[in-house]
C-alpha cells in the first residue's frame, strides 16, 4: 500500500544541478520524517538528508552539507532533494525512504522507493 516513487535523476556534469522528487502515497505523509539515502557503486548505504514531518528540522551528511537542500510539500505528498554543485562522488542510486518516527533522530526506515540513478560525469 505504501508507495514511494522517485524521479528526476539523470546524467549531469560536475558542478551541475538536479532536483529529485519523491511522490508518496498509502500513508499519512505529513506524520512522518522522511530521508534520502544513496548507494554509490561498490559502496554501502549512506544517509544523505533527513527532514522532520513539518519540514522545520533538517539534517545532512557532511559530504553534501552546503550543496544539497531537502524539502517537502505536505499538501502534495512530495519530498524533494535539490542537489547543486554536484561532484563525481555524488554518483549513486538515490532512494526516498519513509522513517518510523516524526522527527529527526536515529530513525529506522520501513519503506523505500525504487531508487533513481544520478550520474555525475564529464
Amino acid at each position: 500500500q505504501v508507495q514511494l516513487v522517485e524521479s528526476g535523476g539523470g546524467l549531469v556534469q560536475p558542478g551541475g544541478s538536479l532536483r529529485l522528487s519523491c511522490a508518496a502515497s498509502g500513508f499519512t505523509f505529513s506524520s512522518y520524517a522522511m530521508s534520502w539515502v544513496r548507494q554509490a557503486p561498490g559502496k554501502g548505504l549512506e544517509r544523505v538528508s533527513d527532514i522532520s514531518r513539518r519540514g522545520g528540522s533538517t539534517g545532512y551528511a557532511d559530504s553534501v552539507k552546503g550543496r544539497f537542500t531537502i524539502s517537502r510539500d505536505n499538501a502534495k505528498n512530495t519530498l524533494y532533494l535539490q542537489m547543486n554543485s554536484l561532484k563525481p562522488e555524488d554518483t549513486a542510486v538515490y532512494y526516498c525512504t519513509k522513517t518510523t518516527n516524526s522527527g529527526l533522530g536515529p530513525n529506522e526506515y520501513d519503506y523505500w522507493g525504487q531508487g533513481t540513478q544520478v550520474t555525475v560525469s564529464s
